[in-house]
């Protein structure tokens, strides 16, 4: 295996690092030793380890989409006409420069991917699903699932 899929062992102080970090990243180091039950030093050197190792990949802010006019969701299942390595590669390059795409899944299904696409509105997404997602390389169709109500999302609080 290599380090960017081997699995890193945790304990619990780790474990607990994580879980603070996911319902607040911004918190500082003290705060952060504090809320886990270690002091400083230790603590900061257990977040340097699991940067280092790539069990925390990074920090980003969490934008609400509705406040930027973009609380239009829908996933697309996309089928292939060709599923062959290369052609996997093609599709996966290129719906990465997709910027209305938020997450992209190959799934075992009767189809070969899932996209959650975000836009402004329905008809956005139309031009979206016209011009960009259905040209993407070996897609030979898709379908649309509007959702109508968003109740939890990857990083988001429940509501």
């Amino acid at each position: 295996m290599d380090k960017l899929t081997q699995t890193v062992d945790l304990d619990d102080f780790d474990r607990k690092i994580i879980a603070a970090l996911v319902e607040d990243g911004r918190m500082t180091v003290t705060d952060l030793a504090v809320a886990v039950g270690l002091s400083k030093t230790p603590c900061q050197m257990r977040l340097r380890r699991l940067q280092e190792n790539g069990v925390i990949r990074g920090f980003r802010a969490m934008v609400d989409p509705a406040k930027l006019g973009m609380d239009h969701v829908a996933f697309a299942e996309v089928k292939l006409s060709d599923t062959r390595e290369s052609a996997l590669a093609e599709f996966n390059d290129a719906v990465r420069r997709i910027p209305e795409v938020e997450e992209c899944h190959m799934i075992a299904s009767s189809f070969d991917y899932l996209l959650k696409v975000r836009t402004a509105d329905i008809r956005r997404y139309r031009t979206v699903l016209g011009e960009k997602i259905s040209s993407l390389p070996h897609v030979a169709s898709t379908s649309t699932f509007v959702a109508m109500e968003t109740v939890l999302e990857a990083g988001g609080r429940r509501k």
